[in-house]
């Protein structure tokens, strides 16, 4: 395949992944400022961080305040993270790389772009907020189902995986991250309700909230949300499921072009040293060192990727 196809590829998949993201994490700030009596200013800029946007915010913002945050996040031009902003550059790669994709999958990223362009033409009002979000996640939903019903399982298949594996391990560190160095305010805060209530929010912005329910009680604490977000290989969002996927694609790039690629090895050697890890490894070595290095691992591999692959060659 042409390494500007697959580039195409893996960046529709990478900003379709983006969108459903940057919804979520809209979904758990909006949820938890509802609760606050300063309007959740430090929610918001926990978000904007985590998007890495909140610079960018501040140059058009005087102070942090949810409904222009919102603003920002979902439908801002000025913002190349915005929901709006990303499915117009999915939709963009799509239309590029049409001849690679079926029927099913180009349909449902332009009706998904039509779809996200008319719902936000306009401010969303804080009523209809969840229901918009709602929306968002479920065309990327649709997208992903089109993928899987409808593609072969050939390089095409495997370059999209890697765009949608990339960006959600990403993600995922980085809701990790700002947990611990954004959301938890004090010290004085740990085991509190407001703790508590932070983590729930942790988990719904991972859509995990109800699996880690269904395997961990209602025991929410630092080290059984770490672990689970981190290390537990049956969550579709965790780091250890993330990366193992990349490392699984990466080999059948391997086999169907015969020829091993530096990217195919550094993904194995993710995956290898995830497995052999234990969250008390984690925390003993320091949580935020481990992801800053593991979102610096994330970034090298894709970096690699698109020098194997000749993405813009």
């Amino acid at each position: 395949m042409l390494g500007r196809n697959a580039g195409g590829l893996f960046w529709l998949f990478r900003f379709m992944e983006r969108a459903e993201n940057t919804a979520r994490l809209i979904d758990a700030g909006f949820r938890l400022s509802l609760a606050r009596p300063d309007d959740g200013q430090g929610d918001w800029e926990s978000i904007l961080k985590t998007t890495s946007s909140l610079q960018s915010y501040l140059e058009l913002h005087d102070e942090v305040e949810s409904n222009a945050a919102v603003n920002f996040l979902l439908r801002d031009k000025n913002n190349p993270s915005s929901v709006m902003s990303v499915m117009s550059s999915a939709r963009d790669n799509a239309r590029m790389v049409r001849t690679a994709l079926t029927q099913e999958v180009w349909e449902a990223v332009n009706d998904g772009w039509l779809t996200v362009k008319d719902l936000l033409s306009r401010a969303v009002r804080p009523a209809d907020l969840l229901a918009a979000l709602s929306t968002i996640r479920q065309q990327s939903a649709i997208v992903r189902a089109a993928l899987h019903g409808t593609m072969l399982r050939n390089d095409i298949y495997d370059f999209c995986r890697l765009g949608t594996y990339l960006e959600r391990a990403d993600n995922t560190a980085r809701i990790v991250d700002v947990k611990y160095y954004v959301l938890l305010p004090s010290v004085s805060h740990v085991g509190s309700v407001l703790d508590n209530a932070q983590w729930e929010s942790i988990l719904r912005s991972a859509s995990a909230s109800r699996s880690f329910r269904w395997l961990n009680g209602g025991d929410i604490n630092p080290r059984t949300v770490a672990e689970f977000l981190i290390l537990d290989r049956q969550l579709p969002r965790s780091l250890a499921f993330s990366t193992a996927k990349l490392s699984t694609n990466l080999e059948y790039l391997v086999e169907q072009y015969g020829e091993r690629v530096p990217s195919a090895d550094l993904a194995r050697g993710y995956d290898v040293r995830l497995r052999a890890m234990s969250i008390e490894d984690i925390f003993e070595n320091g949580l935020h060192e481990f992801i800053q290095g593991f979102i610096q691992d994330i970034n090298t591999l894709g970096n690699q990727v698109e020098q194997d692959f000749r993405f813009y060659g």
